[in-house]
């Protein structure tokens, strides 16, 4: 409950924040409080003296044998009055609210209490105002009986009048109160606080009134010295109270139910903005309208948990297949397509897990992971599968690129030249491929992951293994430089043609070209990849790392790198090359 929010928390502005200490709020609620009860007071004075002089004129209260009543007896109970209402209040309002004053969780019973509280107050102004009205009904009534109806009548009102804004009053006061109930989980069993506040406006601001200018004419009928424009100025007094007070009371009771639906659309709007961490309300209201605000807040939930869901899913399969698979039905089977794929296999992997810890193997195997998923999804691809210590990526699947190949042939470059930068401690052979595969779902309908499936996927496996003689140089196939746009397509150079392990057709091997010192090639023109960044100058080879040329490890992770079409990979078959290098 005091997480910093905003200054409309509870609907209003004057009821400060949730993230505001207790005693600020504390202070904020007393004097609040104690201002309500004092101007509802006020304004039932107005009413009575109105009345007494203006709209109901006859008979007369302002008469010489009246003086000590008028002059003596009403000044001196006001005071009193005043004194009693406001200790008695303050008495009542600590007592219930004892459980917030020392910041402690409520119980049920400090909970009956504090939504009893606004009743009670109110109740207390009541009590006063019928005091009053007993007391200067019998001191008006001995000096003249006349007297009796119209100061029951008046005074009466007036009371009712005070109750019902003091109740209102209250009851907006303690709202930041009431919400610290309703987040511990108490609530008000019955649900009838809106039409309560409906019924309370209508009674107060039009049967009262109307009743009082029925009892206006009935006076004036039973008295031969009433005019008629004493019935006139008596009804128009009544009829503009009622106004007045119509008014002020309804606005109040819009007041209680407008702000939390303001608060929903409020959160509404922050949904669709996507700010879902700050779109829950503060619910304060205990009737229907609270209720709103709890399945709002339940509903927020939802959806957080939702795209909670949807994101962790999305970094298991990619964001793009996830967002495929959550707009259709799930199915197995694929589609034929133009891809090209891009296989990154570890050197040296065995020696790695051997010397270090295998806390230090996960925490280089991140880094190594990281350079090649920033380079895959800066050019569209999706990063398919983690293979223990390698990675398959694929480009034009399942999102349709313009130039698959030339996304994948950079991607490649950028990964062989940031690996030595940022992760020199391991180095990787690069391979890729281009052509037609079957992407879709393959498994069981109960479990099934997306993947593709076709000669490319086996071709950059085998070309991985083949780089591993020049970590500093990926290795390509011709159909994939082919493929690509000539301005890529310059950036490597034809070195081969050889029949990769467990292929029958021979593969033209395209390697990247590197500058004279080892440093991969500079885009011309000084283009940008996605990321921003101008492709940078390679690093050098790290000296003295392990063997790239080809160790033991090289036979363990081609075997490894199993063909997705089912080749069997045990039975390797020694590379013949057909042409010497360019």
């Amino acid at each position: 409950m005091r997480a910093k929010r905003g200054s409309r928390d509870y609907g209003s502005i004057l009821l400060g924040s949730v993230g505001e200490s207790t005693f600020k709020q504390r202070v904020r609620i007393q004097t609040l409080l104690t201002a309500s009860i004092v101007v509802a007071n006020l304004f039932g004075a107005v009413v009575a003296v109105a009345l007494t002089a203006v709209g109901i004129p006859q008979p007369t209260v302002f008469s010489a044998e009246l003086w000590w009543v008028n002059f003596i007896v009403v000044p001196v109970y006001i005071t009193v009055a005043f004194v009693v209402g406001i200790g008695w209040g303050t008495y009542v309002g600590v007592r219930d609210l004892r459980w917030a004053i020392r910041d402690v969780p409520p119980t049920k019973r400090d909970a009956r209490r504090t939504m009893r509280l606004p009743w009670r107050l109110s109740l207390v102004q009541g009590f006063l105002w019928g005091v009053a009205t007993v007391m200067l009904t019998i001191m008006y009534g001995i000096v003249d009986a006349q007297l009796i109806p119209k100061t029951l009548f008046v005074v009466s009102l007036s009371g009712v009048v005070v109750v019902a804004i003091s109740y209102l009053f209250i009851d907006f006061t303690l709202r930041p109160v009431a919400a610290e109930l309703i987040s511990a989980g108490h609530r008000r069993r019955k649900r009838t606080g809106v039409r309560a506040r409906s019924v309370m406006s209508w009674i107060v601001g039009s049967a009262i009134p109307i009743i009082g200018i029925l009892l206006v004419l009935a006076f004036g009928l039973a008295r031969d010295e009433t005019s008629k424009l004493d019935l006139f100025v008596g009804a128009t007094v009544l009829g503009v109270t009622a106004l007045f007070t119509g008014l002020l009371l309804t606005l109040l009771s819009s007041m209680s139910v407008t702000a939390p639906i303001r608060s929903v659309r409020a959160g509404m709007n922050r949904v669709s903005d996507g700010d879902l961490e700050n779109a829950d309300l503060v619910v304060y209201d205990g009737t229907e309208l609270g209720d709103l605000q709890v399945g709002f807040n339940s509903m927020v939930a939802g959806l957080r948990e939702r795209e909670k869901i949807r994101d962790l899913f999305g970094r298991h399969v990619g964001h793009e297949v996830a967002e495929a698979a959550l707009s259709s039905s799930p199915e197995l089977g694929g589609t034929e397509r133009l891809a090209a794929t891009l296989f990154v296999d570890v050197i040296g992997s065995t020696t790695l897990a051997a010397q270090r810890s295998p806390t230090e193997v996960v925490e280089i195997l991140n880094k190594f992971f990281a350079v090649i998923v920033r380079a895959v999804e800066e050019r569209d691809g999706l990063v398919n599968k983690f293979e223990g210590d390698a990675v398959l990526a694929i480009f034009g699947a399942p999102i349709d690129l313009d130039d698959a190949a030339a996304n994948a042939l950079a991607a490649a470059r950028a990964i062989a030249r940031d690996l030595a930068e940022e992760v020199p401690d391991l180095s990787a052979g690069i391979g890729v491929s281009y052509g037609s595969v079957v992407a879709g779902n393959v498994g069981a309908i109960e479990r099934f992951e997306y993947t593709v499936i076709g000669d490319p996927v086996n071709e950059s496996a085998r070309l991985s293994e083949l780089a591993k003689r020049d970590p500093r140089r990926p290795l390509a196939s011709g159909r994939a430089v082919a493929a690509a746009g000539q301005t890529e397509a310059d950036r490597w150079e034809k070195q081969e043609t050889t029949s990769l392990r467990g292929r029958t057709e021979e593969t033209i091997v395209h390697a990247a070209i590197v500058g004279p010192d080892g440093a991969g090639s500079r885009d011309r023109a000084g283009t940008r990849d996605k990321s921003g960044s101008e492709d940078k100058a390679g690093s050098e080879d790290k000296a003295g790392s392990e063997d790239r040329a080809g160790s033991g490890d090289e036979s363990e992770s081609g075997d490894r790198a199993r063909t997705e079409t089912g080749a069997d990979d045990r039975d390797p078959v020694p590379i013949r090359r057909s042409r010497p290098r360019n």
